[in-house]
């Protein structure tokens, strides 16, 4: 009898248990289908608001990995970003792979010094493949979905003008670069026909339908199996217009994409290609006037060559610092000095959209080294709460719209325009005035317009006025909103 209760019971127990974990399965699947709501594609308006994060993946985290840097996903949200580029994850080339000043990989005889040189991620071995540095396929797809979920889209770094050379197109597509007057295979060469000094890659000649086919499949693919959103195009400008002209319209069958050339070329951004470009000759220009070299009669000169040179729906990314200028050209600091917090705010502020690089947001201070491991700082310090400001009002603030209907730009006469930068931005009722003191001095400053406003950092109210002046310190800058 003992022996048929405790069966009994054995019995009861499986179908409960069994009923308990199917009807938890069913809960499971239903949540996880109320929770996974899609993203609806990226679109103009998403553009206007903004903000772009560049993740060096590499170097965000200890552990240099895709997991470590999802983590920290839901943290850019307090930042106002929308967009996230991620830096080449593709495997890099071992052969030709580059070490340190001119030195390959093989030219080091010491095996353990060998392994600290992990190459540059843009000497591309497989477009389809990830690097395992950072991780597995799900792990990316976890990163992209994680994004997703928090209302962010991805982007890839994208490496249309050369490859590595473990790339099998080397051997199995010999027709797919170019090649010198033997026949060989060559890395990337300037018009004059001398290397341009990327001895770790190979050139891809773009004269070659078929590469042109296989590079568009390529890129197909991240959208179509993958989900990712868009790229940003590396030195997009040295890849003939007419393969974007193919490319582009062909890749946006596939999905409403984002595409972000590394280039300046107006063209580029005509007949619905890529949608933003690089505002090089802005940052140049940031940093010039940061160091004296430039003042605000040199800004207004750039303003109004952009309003000539651009048309009113291109799009610019402004910044103050990326992965090649922080490694090659020095850190923010290193470049602005005091000017920096007034450089950005003009980064926010002007037309186009802002870019903030892995580490900025912690106050890096530190060239992160290209060809090696290494890591950013992971403090909140003084950056953090002023990036997080400056979303917050880019993400909500009309009048600093940025994309394809941006917010009216209009200059403020000052008392003295080459040390004062001073502008307003407009759309419908929103209005927002940036004024900066361009110098190393305190000035006095008079503006020709009038009006209350509340300063976005502090919430002091401030009245403006031609006939009043006001007392600006060196690199004193106000963002008032109307």
């Amino acid at each position: 009898m003992k022996t048929q209760l405790a069966l009994w019971s054995l019995v009861v127990i499986t179908v409960l248990f069994g009923c308990k974990e199917e009807k938890k399965e069913v809960v499971t699947s239903e949540a996880t289908q109320e929770e996974k709501t899609e993203l609806a594609p990226i679109n103009d308006d998403v553009l206007e608001t903004a903000v772009i994060y560049e993740a060096n993946i590499r170097q965000y985290s200890p552990e240099g990995t895709f997991q470590e840097f999802t983590n920290d996903i839901p943290k850019l949200k307090e930042l106002g970003v929308k967009v996230i580029w991620l830096m080449p994850v593709y495997p890099i080339s071992m052969e030709k792979r580059k070490a340190t000043g001119d030195l390959m990989v093989s030219d080091i005889e010491d095996p353990e010094e060998r392994k600290k040189y992990l190459g540059s991620y843009y000497a591309v071995a497989d477009y389809t493949a990830i690097n395992p540095e950072f991780g597995t396929m799900d792990d990316f797809r976890s990163l992209v979905d994680t994004a997703h979920d928090n209302g962010m889209y991805v982007i890839l770094d994208w490496v249309p003008n050369h490859t590595g050379w473990d790339h099998e197109w080397i051997t199995e597509h010999p027709e797919f670069y170019t090649k010198n007057a033997e026949g060989e295979i060559t890395d990337p060469l300037n018009e004059d026909g001398e290397p341009v000094g990327w001895a770790d890659v190979a050139d891809l000649d773009y004269s070659n339908e078929k590469l042109q086919r296989a590079m568009i499949d390529e890129m197909k693919f991240w959208i179509t199996e993958e989900n990712v959103d868009g790229f940003r195009c590396d030195v997009a400008g040295s890849v003939p217009t007419e393969f974007w002209q193919k490319a582009i319209p062909e890749l946006r069958e596939a999905k409403d994409i984002f595409m972000l050339a590394e280039a300046w070329e107006p063209e580029l951004l005509k007949e619905n290609l890529f949608e933003m470009a690089y505002a090089w000759e802005g940052h140049h220009l940031l940093n010039q006037i940061a160091k004296g070299e430039m003042n605000g009669t040199d800004f207004d000169t750039y303003m109004k060559k952009m309003d000539t040179d651009y048309e009113d729906n291109d799009i610019l990314m402004n910044f103050i610092t990326n992965h090649d200028e922080n490694s090659w050209n020095g850190t923010i600091e290193e470049r602005m000095g005091d000017a920096a917090e007034a450089m950005l705010a003009l980064s926010y502020a002007m037309p186009g959209m802002p870019l903030i690089y892995s580490g900025q947001e912690y106050d890096m201070n530190h060239r992160l080294k290209f060809f090696e491991k290494d890591t950013i700082p992971k403090e909140k310090r003084k950056m953090w709460p002023k990036l997080q400001r400056l979303g917050e009002l880019k993400n909500s603030v009309p009048a600093l719209n940025g994309g394809k209907d941006a917010a009216s730009y209009e200059r403020i006469q000052t008392n003295d325009n080459a040390k004062i930068i001073a502008f307003s931005r407009k759309k419908g009722d929103s209005e927002v005035v940036l004024v900066i003191n361009a110098s190393d001095a305190t000035t006095s400053a008079a503006l020709e317009i009038e009006g209350d406003y509340v300063d976005a950092f502090s919430d002091e109210n401030i009245f403006l006025s031609p006939s009043q002046s006001r007392e600006m310190g060196p690199w004193e800058y106000w963002l008032l909103v109307k």
